[in-house]
């Protein structure tokens, strides 16, 4: 059975091992961009089932890219973080996106993620 892919697009490096952590052990294959560009490349490269995008990015803000990633992927599940709530009001969650603000908790995981 091939591993279901992940892709987590964050520049907070900390953020980023914690969450390959939880979702190696959950087996996973889990791949980490810094950056916008970075993160798009590895999306569609690695074709990820899942994205975990922030919004503030060193190169732009990936929220903007959102339109352009579901005409691409639309069997794409996307969790968008951020840790400014009003940044929340311009994307609506749909069954394709999961808004969810940081700090995330292992709570959100593990409900999401069992």
């Amino acid at each position: 059975m091939l591993k279901k892919k992940i892709l987590i697009i964050d520049d907070e490096q900390d953020y980023c091992m914690i969450m390959k952590s939880y979702f190696t052990r959950k087996g996973y294959e889990v791949f980490l961009a810094s950056t916008l560009k970075e993160g798009m490349k590895i999306l569609n490269d690695s074709r990820p089932d899942i994205l975990f995008l922030d919004n503030n990015l060193p190169d732009g803000k990936g929220w903007l890219m959102i339109d352009q990633i579901i005409e691409s992927r639309s069997d794409l599940k996307i969790f968008l973080v951020s840790a400014f709530r009003q940044e929340f009001e311009s994307i609506k969650p749909t069954d394709q996106i999961t808004i969810w603000e940081k700090p995330i908790s292992f709570t959100h995981l593990n409900s999401a993620f069992g």
